[in-house]
């Protein structure tokens, strides 16, 4: 059974990796999803080490909508490292959730490769489906989304993947401005960089999605009627 409508129609479950590589990727989507009024719901959104990862996972596929699953990240990249099969696990379950449980039907997916028909080398099973290439940029990963919420998520009118960009660079200078702030005359100009770096960078997923969308509530507020 999915969740409440209101909430199941704007959730976006996302299935990518965590590693400090990816983090510019994950930051710019969750900005994208934000901008544009959908909640995203990611395993790190919840720390509650009571309940097994695979449950949070479960519950956040039945209740959201949509799926970002990026599977750019499958390849090993050193001799004794083993694939990561995470993210393909993780969209197996969300695939079959759409086929088998009728009130889940309507889930829309995107799924995303760092590189064109690479994931059919690990995924043959999948091969057919429309997937979209990111190649690590950031920028193609605004347009790959953007593209997606209007032909699949049939949104309309939105902003074009450049401003998204401008926008996202806007907000990253706004938390280092506030972040540097907090350490600056206190400490050396370059000591209180690198503490307003670092805790930019450990900051977790819940409250960068909160200071996302401070940000846009703040732009609302100061645009021109």
């Amino acid at each position: 059974m999915a969740s409440h409508p209101s909430i199941f129609e704007n959730s976006v479950f996302i299935n990518c990796p965590f590693d400090r590589e990816y983090k510019p990727l994950l930051d710019v989507l969750l900005f994208t999803l934000v901008k544009f009024g959908l909640h995203p719901r990611i395993a790190l959104e919840n720390s509650d080490s009571g309940q097994l990862r695979i449950d949070k996972i479960l519950a956040m596929i039945k209740e959201s909508k949509y799926s970002i699953h990026d599977l750019s990240r499958l390849q090993s990249k050193g001799k004794k490292e083993f694939y990561r099969l995470n993210m393909p696990f993780e969209l197996g379950i969300d695939f079959g959730s759409r086929n088998f449980d009728k009130s889940l039907s309507g889930k829309k997916f995107l799924v995303l490769e760092a590189s064109d028909y690479n994931y059919m080398k690990a995924l043959s099973d999948f091969s057919g489906f429309d997937i979209k290439s990111h190649a690590n940029s950031p920028q193609n990963l605004i347009n790959s989304v953007r593209s997606w919420l209007i032909t699949t998520g049939k949104l309309r009118n939105l902003d074009t993947g450049k401003k998204i960009w401008f926008q996202f660079n806007e907000f990253n200078q706004k938390i280092f401005d506030l972040k540097f702030g907090k350490y600056f005359p206190e400490f050396p100009e370059t000591i209180a960089t690198e503490m307003a770096n670092e805790e930019i960078d450990l900051m977790p997923i819940p409250e960068l999605i909160e200071n996302i969308s401070l940000f846009f509530n703040q732009t609302k507020k100061a645009s021109p009627s």
